[in-house]
């Protein structure tokens, strides 16, 4: 692929991540991300093909990277200190909040990723189950082993409360928001291991009667 080409699909997707972010989904027509990168339309169907193409490959982009580094993190952690569960939770935890950060439109990512939560969208969660299931099956996996107590139903319903919990981190929403002069690479740090205990205290708690 030409660097021509590169420059135009990377400016549909980076258009796109930030009306998505903006608008939602259903919300954003072809039209506003062709004038919005600055390309035809025809540019949209022959790199994408379609606007739900268009909507996975704005995750795609985001998710291959963080999912790798995840994974690789886990393998780490497995590794290196087999059995212990704050290792696990630092490679589930701390790539999506480094993603976070990225001042190349992670910020506005985060916010697509809460659209995909509030928008219905059955082509979509599917899209993300088939490409990205197997990570968080993995880290299921990984975390069982160190909480062998739990059950499998105790176990999904505390890894939906972390996914959730770090959505919300990932978003800065919250209540605690960065101290001046501190700077923003401590802060998600500080918020890293602030999530990591809270989530290891949840996943230990006994299981429900």
């Amino acid at each position: 692929m030409s660097g021509v080409q590169f420059s135009t699909k990377d400016r549909i997707l980076g258009a796109a991540e930030e009306l998505f972010a903006q608008q939602g989904f259903a919300g954003t027509s072809l039209r506003e991300v062709t004038g919005r990168a600055d390309v035809n339309i025809a540019a949209v169907n022959y790199h994408f093909g379609s606007k739900d193409n268009l909507i996975n490959e704005v995750f795609r982009r985001r998710m291959d990277v963080m999912s790798a580094q995840r994974l690789d993190a886990l393998r780490e952690a497995l590794e290196t200190r087999p059995g212990q569960l704050e290792p696990v939770l630092a490679a589930f935890v701390k790539p999506a909040l480094a993603m976070s950060q990225d001042r190349h439109g992670g910020g506005a990512f985060i916010r697509v990723i809460a659209r995909a939560y509030a928008e219905k969208n059955d082509g979509l969660r599917k899209f993300l189950s088939d490409q990205y299931g197997h990570v968080l099956r993995e880290f299921a996996k990984a975390i069982a082993g160190c909480v062998p107590e739990l059950g499998k139903e105790a176990l999904y319903w505390r890894l939906d409360f972390l996914s959730g919990a770090l959505t919300y981190a990932m978003a800065d929403f919250g209540l605690i928001k960065r101290p001046s002069g501190v700077t923003e690479t401590s802060h998600r740090s500080h918020a890293a291991e602030e999530l990591i205990r809270f989530a290891a205290a949840g996943l230990r708690a006994d299981p429900v009667e």
